[in-house]
C-alpha cells in the first residue's frame, strides 16, 4: 500500500512539474511591474524624472511640482514623499546635474538649487527663456545633458488645425549652454516628448503620428537636419538657423510620395532610423532609454527601450549603422502599465522607473497617473534578440538556441514590406504593401542565428518579420514573434552562397504567397435603394424613404472622446447618422451588438497590415453599422434602420488604441 501511495505521489509531482513547465510563459514571468505607492493627496502626473546618486527619485509633474521620493525601490511600505518645489509651469523634463535640478517649464529652462539644504528649492535661475504664443500644444521637454555639460531641449509645434511654429523656435531641437547661450540644431519636430544623448554622443528623438508624420518613429538628429514636420520651417530664415529649407519649397516637392522618395530631392530631410508602425507597435511613442545596466535589466544590454503613451506599454529597439547612418528594428516588449507612459529612467539597481500621466492624452492604462517600476526576474526570455540587415536579406539572432527543425521550415516565416505617405495630412494609411519570397534559410552552427535570404529588398521600406510556431531547443515558445526593420540602406558585402539543403524551393514560397492572398474581401461602400438591402455602410438614403425618421449628429472632443456619449433612437426607425471628425486624429463610428465592444475592438486591433485598407472594420456579425475611417475635418453620413429590439447598443471607434476609451451608448427605445 505504501509503495502504491509512493508511486501515486511521484506521478502527481511529475504531472504538476509537467503542468508548470508546459504552461506558456508570459511577459510577467520575465519582467514584473511593481507599483510605487503615491499618497492620496498628491496628484503625481509625471512630466519628468531624475534618479539621484543617493538613490532618491525626483519627479516633476504637469501641475508644476517637484517631489522627492525616498526609497522608491521598496515593495513593503509607502516611500516618503517631500515637496522640493511648486508653482512652476508644467515641467515635462527634469535632470539632476552637479548638485542642482534643471527643469523645462513651458516658458523657460530653469535651474533650481537647495542652498540651505533644507530639502526645498530656494534659488530659481532662468537659464534660457522660450517664446510662447499661448497655444496649448506648445509643450517643452528636457533638458538632456551631453558629455560636455551642455543641455538639449525640444519644443513642440502649436496646433491650429495643422502644426505650426507660432512661437519662435518651436518645432526645434535647441542646444543651451550653462551660461544661457542657445544654438538651434535641427527642426522638423512635431511632438518630441522623448529624446536622449546616447553613449556615442548622438541625439535620438521619438516622434508621434500627426501632420506630416505617417507613424511614430525615432530619428537621429544632427546639426542642419530637417525631420519632416513643416511647422518649424517658419524660423529657417533667421540668421542663426542651420536649416535653410522653406515650407514653400517643401510643398512644391512633397505630394504624398513615401518619405524615402522625397528625401532624394530634399537634402535636409532626415529619414527615421526606425519606424514604429502605428497600431501595430504603438500609437504615441514617448521616452527613450538606452540600456547601460551591464546586464542588470536582462539580455538586451546596449539596446533601447521606448515608451508608448497611448498603449501604456514599452517597446524594444535595436540600432546598427549601415553606410554611416542609423537604422534598425523595433519589437514588442512589455504591456500592462497603469496609465500613459511619458518618462523612463533606470534606477541604481538596474530596474526601470516608469512615470505616467493620461490627462488629455487617453491611454489603455485606465489610471489618471502613476509611478511603477519594471524589474527583471533574472529569467531569460526566448526572443528575437536583434534583426540585422544583410546584402540579400536579414539575420535574426535569438537569446537562446532555436529548434533547428522549425527554423529550417519555410512555413515558419512570413515577411512583408510597406511604407507611408509623406504629406501634410494627419498620419497615413499603410501603402505599397508587398510580400517577400524566401530564397534560402541558413541556421548558424550554434543555433542562435538564422539568416534569411530574400528574392528582393526595397530601400526606404519597413520590413515586417513574423515567425510562426518558433521554439527554442529547450521547448520554450517565442515570447514575441514580430519585428519591424526600417531598411534605409542595404549593407555592402558578399551575398550568401546557398547549399542545396538551404535553398527554398520555388513551389514552396509560391504556395506561401498563395495562402497569404487568401484574405477576406474588403467591404465596399454600398449605395442600394431598397431598405431591405441596407448595407452596414449605407451612404445614400434609400429611394423608398421619403425622409429619415430621425437625424442624429455626432462629433469628437480631444482625448479620444465623442462629443455625445449617449444617443437615442426608436426601435425600427429610419435613421440618418452624420459623423463629423473635428479632432486631430483619425476616427470612425462603429455600432455593435450589446456587450461586444471589447471583442470587436480586439478584432480590429489584431487586423495587422490589412487593418488600414479595411478601415479597421473586422468582418463579424457583431457589427451592425459603420462609417469609414475619417481624417481630421471629414464628415460622413450613413443611413440605417434601428434595431427592432430595444436595449443599449455601443458605438465605438475601432482604430487600434481608441476602442477601449472612445465609446458611447446608442439607446434603442420602444
Amino acid at each position: 500500500m505504501k509503495r502504491i501511495l509512493s508511486i501515486f505521489l511521484t506521478c502527481a509531482v511529475l504531472q504538476c512539474a509537467y503542468a508548470q513547465t508546459s504552461k506558456p510563459k508570459t511577459e510577467e514571468d520575465y519582467y514584473t511591474i511593481q507599483t510605487v505607492p503615491i499618497p492620496e493627496n498628491i496628484k503625481l502626473e509625471v512630466g519628468g524624472m531624475a534618479v539621484l546618486p543617493d538613490g532618491q527619485l525626483a519627479v516633476s509633474t504637469r501641475r508644476g511640482e517637484i517631489w522627492m521620493i525616498n526609497n522608491p525601490y521598496t515593495t513593503t511600505s509607502v516611500p516618503h514623499y517631500s515637496l522640493f518645489a511648486s508653482g512652476l509651469h508644467e515641467i515635462l523634463g527634469l535632470a539632476y546635474h552637479d548638485g542642482a535640478f534643471y527643469g523645462t517649464q513651458r516658458g523657460e529652462l530653469t535651474k533650481m538649487t537647495d542652498i540651505d539644504k533644507d530639502g526645498r528649492a530656494d534659488k530659481f535661475e532662468a537659464i534660457y527663456r522660450f517664446d510662447m504664443s499661448g497655444n496649448y500644444h506648445e509643450y517643452a521637454y528636457g533638458p538632456i545633458f551631453d558629455k560636455e555639460g551642455d543641455m538639449y531641449v525640444t519644443l513642440n509645434v502649436a496646433w491650429i488645425g495643422y502644426g505650426e511654429g507660432l512661437a519662435k523656435w518651436h518645432g526645434w531641437l535647441l542646444k543651451i549652454k550653462p551660461n544661457g547661450s542657445m544654438e538651434p540644431i535641427a527642426t522638423g519636430l512635431r511632438s518630441p516628448a522623448g529624446f536622449i544623448v546616447n553613449t556615442s554622443g548622438d541625439v535620438l528623438y521619438a516622434e508621434n503620428q500627426g501632420d506630416w508624420v505617417g507613424s511614430g518613429r525615432i530619428t537621429h538628429l544632427e546639426k542642419g537636419d530637417f525631420a519632416g514636420n513643416a511647422g518649424g520651417l517658419r524660423w529657417t530664415q533667421e540668421p542663426e538657423s542651420p536649416v535653410k529649407l522653406t515650407k514653400e519649397a517643401l510643398t512644391k516637392i512633397v505630394h504624398g510620395q513615401p518619405m524615402y522618395e522625397a528625401a532624394k530631392e530634399i537634402k535636409e530631410l532626415k529619414l527615421p532610423a526606425v519606424w514604429f508602425p502605428h497600431t501595430l507597435m504603438g500609437i504615441s511613442t514617448s521616452d527613450i532609454v538606452e540600456d547601460t545596466t551591464g546586464g542588470a535589466f536582462g539580455p538586451f544590454d546596449g539596446q533601447y527601450f521606448v515608451g508608448d503613451q497611448g498603449h501604456s506599454k514599452i517597446m524594444r529597439m535595436t540600432l546598427e549603422k549601415v553606410n554611416g547612418a542609423y537604422q534598425g528594428a523595433c519589437y514588442p516588449f512589455r504591456e500592462g502599465f497603469s496609465s500613459g507612459l511619458l518618462r523612463l529612467r533606470y534606477g541604481l539597481d538596474g530596474s526601470l522607473f516608469v512615470g505616467m500621466t493620461s490627462r488629455g492624452w487617453a491611454s489603455t492604462g485606465t489610471e489618471p497617473y502613476g509611478l511603477q517600476r519594471l524589474v527583471w526576474t533574472g529569467e531569460v526570455p526566448f526572443e528575437m534578440k536583434q534583426v540585422q540587415a544583410m546584402p540579400d536579406g536579414f539575420e535574426i539572432e535569438f537569446t537562446m538556441p532555436i529548434d533547428r527543425q522549425v527554423a529550417e521550415d519555410p512555413a515558419s516565416y512570413e515577411l512583408n514590406d510597406f511604407t507611408y505617405h509623406y504629406h501634410s495630412s494627419y498620419g497615413s494609411d499603410i501603402i505599397n504593401t508587398g510580400k517577400k519570397n524566401l530564397k534560402g534559410i541558413m541556421v548558424s552552427e550554434d543555433g542562435t542565428k538564422v539568416r534569411l535570404v530574400l528574392d528582393s529588398l526595397r530601400k526606404g521600406y519597413i520590413h515586417e518579420v513574423k515567425l510562426h510556431n518558433f521554439k527554442a531547443n529547450n521547448g520554450l515558445n517565442l515570447l514575441h514573434n514580430t519585428a519591424y526593420y526600417t531598411l534605409n540602406n542595404i549593407p555592402e558585402g558578399k551575398k550568401a552562397i546557398l547549399t542545396a539543403s538551404q535553398q527554398v524551393a520555388q513551389h514552396q514560397h509560391m504556395d506561401m504567397a498563395r495562402k497569404a492572398k487568401e484574405t477576406p474581401a474588403k467591404e465596399k461602400p454600398t449605395r442600394t435603394t431598397a431598405s431591405a438591402k441596407l448595407a452596414k455602410r449605407q451612404l445614400e438614403m434609400p429611394a423608398d424613404w421619403k425622409k429619415p425618421d430621425q437625424v442624429i449628429t455626432l462629433g469628437t472632443k480631444p482625448g479620444l472622446k465623442y462629443d455625445i456619449t449617449q444617443l437615442s433612437v426608436k426601435a425600427g426607425s429610419k435613421v440618418k447618422l452624420v459623423f463629423s471628425n473635428n479632432d486631430d486624429m483619425t476616427h470612425n463610428v462603429v455600432v455593435v451588438l450589446p456587450n461586444t465592444a471589447k471583442e470587436v475592438g480586439d478584432m480590429a486591433f489584431n487586423m495587422g497590415l490589412k487593418g488600414s485598407e479595411m478601415n479597421y472594420i473586422p468582418e463579424t456579425n457583431q457589427i451592425m453599422y459603420h462609417t469609414k475611417l475619417l481624417q481630421p475635418g471629414e464628415t460622413e453620413a450613413i443611413y440605417f434602420i434601428a434595431p427592432k429590439k430595444p436595449g443599449d447598443y455601443t458605438y465605438l471607434c475601432t482604430y487600434p488604441g481608441h476602442a477601449m476609451v472612445m465609446q458611447g451608448t446608442l439607446q434603442v427605445t420602444k
